[in-house]
């Protein structure tokens, strides 16, 4: 992951951790199609391949990652974050990912150490 440096600061990379979020998301239900027995494991995966990939990049930040697994039925979905943070340095994404059958909201705070 490459870093973007403000003074001395280290400034959070979202694109770089974005690609890396659909990779995860990609390689855990990439060519399956809905399951509700499978979407607890499946969004379990998700974060925890995605915390990984981040902390091995050795970044001087706090994770948060949020995952939401939905079955497209033609209902709607809404979602909003705020955070209360420095701008500077701390960051977020948000990677939405879909196939024939679901959706895939997977949102990720990092928080300078």
């Amino acid at each position: 992951m490459e870093e973007y440096n403000n003074g001395d600061e280290v400034v959070f990379n979202a694109d770089e951790a974005t690609n890396n979020i659909k990779e995860c998301i990609e390689g855990v239900i990439g060519g399956m199609d809905y399951s509700q027995s499978k979407v607890n494991q499946w969004s379990a995966s998700i974060v925890e391949h995605s915390l990984t990939h981040l902390v091995k990049q050795g970044r001087p930040f706090k994770y948060i990652v949020h995952c939401t697994v939905m079955q497209k039925s033609g209902a709607g979905l809404h979602t909003a974050n705020s955070c209360y943070w420095d701008n500077t340095t701390d960051g977020s994404c948000t990677v939405r990912w879909e196939n024939r059958t679901m959706y895939c909201v997977v949102s990720v705070f990092a928080v300078a150490i």
